[in-house]
């Protein structure tokens, strides 16, 4: 990482590392993908906006402006999201699971209400009741429900595989 120390808590993501930003989502990262907003110069936005937050880029021209600007910034080099994420273990951030925020638009969970799961598996056509079985939380934002269903099952798995490969290829 160029730029500074190593506060690897809050990051803004550019248009290429979007599978990225979910995992960095996921693991209870503050994180903004700049694919999210409506901006018209990416670069320039991505250059001089959120200059608290950890710049990640792909974009090797727009890396370079950032560390002569003195910008908090991480060349990823490769595309493959497995790598990506082995690329952001080397220096420092964890991934793991967590339910913290939303995997699609960042806002922060919370614990659902009941009136919000029954709606949303109403309009869901989820016949199961959640309830019993999970516990669930809620994006305000984007109306959606999480829970550690299966979908959480197989990213537990990818990231052990991930860990796996580093493991065996240390």
């Amino acid at each position: 990482m160029q730029g500074g120390g190593r506060n690897l808590n809050k990051f803004i993501v550019d248009r290429m590392l979007g599978k990225l930003a979910v995992w960095l989502r996921i693991s209870g990262y503050d994180t903004i993908y700049i694919s999210d907003l409506n901006v018209k110069d990416e670069d320039d936005f991505l250059l001089n906006n959120h200059r608290d937050r950890v710049l990640v880029t792909r974009d090797r021209e727009l890396y370079h402006r950032s560390v002569k600007s003195k910008r908090k910034v991480i060349l990823i080099k490769s595309d493959l999201v497995e790598d990506q994420i082995r690329e952001m273990r080397e220096i420092g951030v964890e991934f793991r699971i967590v339910m913290e925020r939303c995997s699609v638009c960042n806002t922060p969970l919370r614990k659902a209400k009941n009136d919000e799961i029954l709606r949303i598996m109403k309009r869901e056509g989820i016949r199961e009741d959640l309830r019993e079985k999970y516990e669930l939380w809620y994006c305000e934002r984007c109306d959606k429900l999480y829970w550690m269903g299966s979908h959480w099952r197989n990213m537990v798995k990818f990231l052990k595989r991930v860990e796996a490969f580093d493991r065996d290829n240390a």
